[in-house]
């Protein structure tokens, strides 16, 4: 893995500090990276980032090592020029901006520009993320070790065989948090039906849910033999999974349904 110490010869930039950023700077910090050599570009600084000690919304260096691009995708259109106008020095651009390709980058920043995307998701602003990264041709084995650096600092890094993976993983492991945030409040919801109150209901679900996902991280066993062991023949559990199990109307459908709908999604917005 790269030593992130590397940034000191020539800073890092980021560009765009809400909910994500804050978590990479964060753990960017937190991992030993100096705040002088962190240059941020944040017109609604939070209070959190003012007493971090980087550099804010200040001159750029001449030849920063790496910009990390952190905006929204809606807002993407209006940073890429700006970024442009200001010079990069020859910069590692990394973005983690969802439905943005790499041909849009080198469009904007120039067809020599090495250009890493990746795609994080919400446990980042706790360290338990997981990021999938791909790379243009013009980014080397040593650009792709210095991106699989920064994103660690909030969880797991995977490296995909090309772009073309990006809206399925997107659709998964990006969207997939909400999926199981709605499966939380689904199931609480179905325990109130039950009679249990809202307070309880919620606990319930909330912590079987969050429970069970690190279970299935830690255990040996696959998520399959998982299910298998909590489920009695004839039992209470193996009644619910009939429901849910069901090929036409339980998740198997619905999933798949979901997460190509997500992906289909991804591929209208690379499209732009």
């Amino acid at each position: 893995m790269t030593d992130l110490a590397v940034l000191e010869q020539g800073g890092l930039v980021l560009v765009g500090c809400g909910k994500m950023g804050s978590a990479l700077l964060a753990g960017w910090l937190k991992g030993g990276v100096r705040p002088a050599d962190v240059w941020v570009i944040e017109p609604n600084p939070s209070d959190w980032l003012r007493a971090q000690g980087v550099h804010l919304n200040a001159g750029l260096p001449d030849a920063p090592k790496v910009v990390v691009l952190a905006v929204k995708p809606q807002m993407m259109g209006a940073a890429l020029p700006d970024l442009a106008a200001r010079g990069m020095g020859g910069a590692l651009v990394v973005s983690i901006a969802a439905g943005t390709t790499l041909a849009t980058f080198e469009a904007a920043l120039g067809a020599g520009t090495r250009l890493v995307r990746a795609m994080p998701n919400t446990p980042a602003a706790i360290g338990r993320g997981i990021t999938a990264i791909c790379a243009n041709a013009q980014a080397t084995p040593a650009d792709l070790d210095l991106a699989e650096a920064l994103l660690c600092a909030v969880g797991q890094v995977v490296r995909l065989e090309g772009e073309h993976q990006m809206d399925a993983v997107t659709a998964v492991s990006g969207s997939g948090p909400a999926y199981v945030f709605h499966l939380i409040e689904t199931l609480a919801a179905a325990a109130e039906a039950e009679g249990l109150p809202p307070d309880l209901a919620a606990q319930l679900a909330q912590a079987t849910v969050a429970g069970a996902g690190a279970l299935a991280e830690t255990a040996q066993e696959s998520p399959a033999q998982l299910r298998v062991n909590v489920t009695s023949p004839g039992g209470t559990t193996a009644a619910g999974l009939a429901v849910l199990m069901d090929p036409d109307t339980g998740f198997p459908a619905l999933v798949r349904r979901a997460v190509h709908a997500a992906a289909e999604r991804g591929r209208e917005l690379g499209r732009g």
